[in-house]
């Protein structure tokens, strides 16, 4: 196989305006598709658990370039998605991570913003009073990672 990287990473989200407030508005990410998609054809129906009609599929990233994994936020117009947000010991993609330059400036940044941490400050504070790696939680309590770099 012939990879090149990461193409985009998709998400299902219960109210795709919320979820781009803070993906687009806190997080400072660029939409650059929005489309609405007919479910019913094209293969789609085989790979959905429940019957859909139409998906909106909103594209974001930070950066320039097709090099650049997008974030792909799904939702379904008119239809409510079922299940629940996953923790890092279970089973499928537990969270999400972006390098930043200053996690702890970030974290009070995104505070300050009215995002909630999945966990209180200290936690993510070493003894030397350093942050290196914080989780927050999305509109639909999925998990975000911001580090410093080589987080995990």
């Amino acid at each position: 196989m012939d990879a090149t990287g990461v193409s985009h990473i998709a998400v299902c989200v219960r109210d795709l305006e919320k979820s781009l407030a803070f993906y687009r508005d806190i997080l400072g990410m660029r939409v650059t598709f929005d489309e609405v998609q007919d479910t019913t054809t094209g293969g789609l129906p085989h790979i959905y658990k429940h019957p859909r009609q139409t998906r909106r599929t909103v594209h974001v990233r930070y950066g320039e370039g097709h090099t650049i994994p997008s974030l792909v936020l799904t939702s379904h117009p008119g239809d409510s998605p079922d299940g629940d947000p996953i923790k890092l010991d279970q089973v499928g993609i537990s969270h999400i991570s972006f390098t930043v330059g200053d996690v702890k400036a970030l974290a009070a940044e995104l505070e300050s913003k009215g995002v909630q941490l999945a966990g209180p400050m200290d936690s993510f504070t070493n003894s030397q009073g350093g942050v290196s790696s914080i989780f927050v939680y999305d509109p639909d309590g999925i998990l975000v990672q911001f580090d410093s770099g080589g987080g995990g």
